[in-house]
């Protein structure tokens, strides 16, 4: 498997309105057709969150439902994975309601909280990561260790020697975000360099610096997210769309001589069942 490359779509955020671009999914009906739309253009996994009837996040346990089945309904076999941070009005209990009723194959697991400026404190205390952390494990659901500055990779340690999280873990380096590292080639080695062995990581970079944190990545021999959470713009000026990018991102694997993992090989490589 070292020849293929994980390519999730991170399809939706939880704050980013169409005005600013017409193509970003907000129902679970449109989700779930770009979730279809980006495994054909060689998505593994779609990173999901869902929006209220006024367009903002939430944590809606019945919309991720709705959202899954919708996926699957259309014959899709893409790795689904799940946030647990989409509305910052949620309590603990409603972030994390999902993950008990539904059991994803994979949801996120952002290891730390941080001033996300100008917004607010982005809040992940260590009685909610040690709950998530245990919920996870009992449900068979795949953190995926969102990391936003180095400290995190600490945290993620802490739970792991304290038995909350397994081992081997799969990390996802979320560079760019104001508040956090920034997107530079530099942080991103220096957190590769901290992982421990047997790990499975990915990172990507927030608008302009998508495309730097994509060749390095690779070059470090990681995987790549892509998608309108992260970047809204296919280029200066011009609109993207989660296939497009997805697109552009295969493109770029097979260009390094590498392949676009299937969902099926993505399992395998992160240890998931198979669907």
């Amino acid at each position: 498997m070292s020849d293929k490359v994980i390519i999730t779509a991170a399809l939706t955020g939880a704050v980013t309105p169409k005005e600013i671009n017409p193509h970003i999914p907000l129902t679970p009906e449109e989700i779930a057709e770009d979730a279809v739309r980006c495994r054909a253009a060689g998505a593994a996994v779609v990173h999901i969150h869902m929006r209220d009837d006024a367009g903002l996040g939430t944590m809606n346990a019945e919309k991720f439902r709705k959202t899954a089945e919708l996926i699957r309904e259309k014959g899709s076999d893409v790795v689904i994975n799940m946030t647990t941070s989409g509305d910052n009005r949620a309590s603990d209990d409603e972030r994390i309601a999902h993950i008990g009723a539904l059991k994803p194959e994979m949801a996120s697991y952002d290891a730390g909280s941080f001033n996300w400026m100008p917004a607010g404190v982005f809040m992940n205390s260590p009685q909610f990561l040690e709950k998530l952390g245990l919920l996870m494990k009992e449900s068979g659901v795949k953190p995926e260790f969102e990391i936003f500055d180095s400290g995190m990779m600490g945290i993620v340690d802490y739970y792991t020697k304290k038995g909350v999280l397994n081992t081997p873990g799969h990390y996802q380096f979320c560079l760019g975000i104001l508040g956090g590292m920034t997107a530079t080639v530099e942080n991103l080695v220096y957190l590769h360099d901290q992982l421990p062995a047997g790990s499975t990581w990915s990172a990507f970079g927030i608008g302009k610096d998508h495309l730097k944190i994509i060749y390095a990545t690779l070059a470090l021999g990681g995987h790549i997210r892509v998608g309108l959470e992260d970047n809204v713009y296919y280029a200066k000026g011009e609109p993207a769309s989660n296939a497009r990018l997805v697109e552009r991102a295969a493109r770029i694997v097979r260009e390094f001589q590498k392949e676009p993992a299937t969902p099926a090989e993505a399992r395998e490589i992160l240890g998931l069942k198979p669907l």
